[in-house]
């Protein structure tokens, strides 16, 4: 599965000024790393991002590959991230767990 270019624009825009991200082709999409965690990320028709685990958000679901759910990895549809503000909600929720997060 191919990720989509315009996905990874407006993350690269959003992380814009944002000290050590590092971009790596992962999972089949493109993956931001951030402080050398893994962040968010851009696939085909939706992103990718990591984000405290005890949070229930509506507008994402959680990330199952292999059978196996993985706890405070979220997908967000692109229909959900119409908007600049939309995409920024999810980036900044990515971005404060990433402070946290371990690698």
């Amino acid at each position: 599965m191919a990720y989509s270019e315009k996905l990874a624009d407006r993350l690269r825009q959003a992380l814009a000024g944002i000290p050590k991200v590092e971009e790596k082709k992962m999972f089949g999409g493109l993956a931001f790393m951030v402080n050398g965690k893994m962040c968010l990320t851009a696939g085909a028709d939706r992103i990718m991002c990591r984000i405290d685990p005890n949070l229930q958000i509506e507008g994402c679901t959680t990330v199952i590959m292999g059978g196996r759910q993985y706890k405070g990895y979220v997908h967000v549809n692109e229909n959900n991230l119409k908007t600049k503000a939309a995409l920024d909600q999810w980036v900044a929720l990515a971005l404060d767990f990433n402070k946290k997060a371990l690698k």
